[in-house]
């Protein structure tokens, strides 16, 4: 897909904040430090449109951006941040869970694993929840240019096995270093967008 504009039109930090507009949205979930902005940037082509922070976990706002002036995709808080009050987490936490259970316009949510690693606790509960929220779900293993090729193979079956993957839900294994994936990652994207 080819982006013609891009642009945050809002930081959300209330339900009452949510744009309005019928859109259809792609929510991007993932671990504080896996590399969404990273993703987002190379999505579209667009060097600093999603902020890369020094500080995991400062992105408190779900960060919408309207792209091609069809289509939002929603950067939503990182999990497993550890340097914010509970009752800091617990306020973003509903935020969020309304957003998840109740947002017509959702359509899919990429969540974003780091391939070096084997799924964290933080990573097998988001997938759990959405699943179990009847929510599409397209797994974007990040990072994979910092994975020797010979063993792309043994940390696909990992994620797969540890996240217990529905079949339906697409495995992409991407880096914003190389654009390897970046393809593949718009063409799943489009279709949960628009071919539905």
């Amino acid at each position: 897909m080819k982006i013609k504009t891009a642009e945050l039109t809002i930081s959300a930090a209330r339900v009452d904040q949510f744009p309005s507009n019928p859109a259809p949205e792609i929510a991007l979930s993932g671990r504080s430090n896996v590399g969404k902005s990273s993703f987002i940037n190379t999505l579209l082509a667009r060097k600093g449109l999603a902020r890369t922070s020094q500080r995991p976990g400062k992105t408190q706002t779900l960060n919408y951006y309207w792209l091609n002036e069809r289509f939002h995709f929603v950067d939503v808080p990182g999990y497993g941040y550890a340097k914010v009050s509970k009752s800091e987490r617990e306020s973003w936490g509903k935020v969020m869970e309304t957003y998840f259970q109740s947002r017509e316009q959702l359509k899919a949510v990429v969540q974003l694993i780091d391939a070096r690693h084997k799924p964290s606790e933080d990573d097998m509960m988001m997938y759990d929840w959405l699943k179990y929220h009847e929510l599409p779900v397209i797994v974007v293993a990040t990072k994979v240019d910092k994975v020797p090729k010979n063993k792309w193979g043994s940390h696909t079956k990992r994620i797969k096995e540890d996240l217990q993957m529905e079949e339906s839900d697409p495995l992409i294994l991407f880096s914003s270093e190389t654009a390897q994936g970046k393809d593949k990652a718009w063409s799943a994207i489009q279709s949960a967008l628009f071919e539905k």
